[in-house]
């Protein structure tokens, strides 16, 4: 079985070389890439939802440069430090996967712990899914290694209590759906914004520049196991070579919210000291 389950009647979706299907005949055709379309016509709000391409190709060369890898080392040092007890087999999830720059990398640190594992990474942009399996194929990592779908984190293609872990990293987060495919003593790793993240950035291209929300570590049904903070400078250029600004405005929703009057003054700057911040919290489920 692939891991999936189909949208439409909620049965275990057996992968081929060329679709998902469910004993009920349901099929899902594999893209070329071979990411699977798991988003039903009625149950999408426009007819590309999620990050457009410039925003996914923006985060994919801004990642690539290395700029958030403080940040993966962590979250991959916290994912190992907290699996489910035992020495068997894990299903893993990335809820809101993007172009697969964390999936990839979770992938290697669950390698690292020798225990067997299947991996999985939903997004709900197809430009993301598609890129996500593109970059797993062009690393060499098999289909069976990470297999991407198109889909929601609101509807998730999982079936009850199926998932040993689940990771979300900057991307919306839906209790009712983590909780309903989490198995009891799951583990589940959020990283969120700091309240100064991208601080600079923001005081570069708005009036009234202001800090992110502090987020309540309190979620219903899970136990807070361990929250780390993750603090460093970032020394960014615009150049003819390489924008680097450019790209981290256009891979945040702050580029979308903003006019062509905040965006010129981003595009003006020719280097950029900003500050990266985030918090990684592990959860239990109880």
């Amino acid at each position: 079985m692939s891991g999936f389950c189909c949208p439409a009647c909620g049965k275990p979706l057996a992968v081929s070389d060329r679709a998902y299907s469910c004993p009920r005949g349901h099929s899902f055709d594999r893209a070329k890439s071979g990411y699977v379309n798991l988003l039903l016509p009625g149950g999408k709000h426009s007819k590309a939802p999620g990050d457009n391409p410039l925003m996914v190709n923006a985060r994919r060369e801004f990642l690539d440069r290395g700029h958030y890898r403080p940040l993966c080392d962590a979250a991959c040092g916290l994912l190992k430090a907290h699996l489910p007890d035992g020495r068997g087999g894990l299903t893993v999830l990335d809820a809101g996967c993007g172009e697969g720059y964390y999936t990839e990398r979770f992938r290697a640190a669950l390698a690292e712990t020798g225990r067997p594992f299947s991996l999985l990474g939903v997004d709900i942009s197809k430009t993301a899914a598609d890129k996500a399996a593109r970059r797993a194929r062009q690393a060499g990592v098999p289909f069976s290694g990470i297999r991407y779908a198109a889909a929601s984190v609101f509807r998730l293609p999982l079936e009850d209590k199926s998932c040993d872990v689940l990771l979300n990293l900057f991307a919306p987060y839906c209790g009712e759906e983590a909780r309903r495919v989490l198995r009891p003593g799951g583990r589940m790793l959020l990283v969120v914004p700091g309240e100064r993240h991208l601080i600079e950035l923001k005081e570069a291209a708005y009036d009234r520049p202001y800090l992110n929300e502090a987020r309540d570590p309190a979620l219903e049904g899970f136990a807070l196991m361990e929250q780390r903070r993750v603090d460093y400078p970032m020394l960014l250029e615009n150049s003819a070579e390489n924008r680097e600004i450019d790209n981290l405005f256009r891979m945040t929703p702050y580029y979308y919210k903003t006019g062509r009057t905040e965006q010129a003054r981003v595009e003006a700057l020719q280097t950029l000291r900003v500050t990266a911040s985030f918090v990684c919290l592990a959860y239990r489920r109880l």
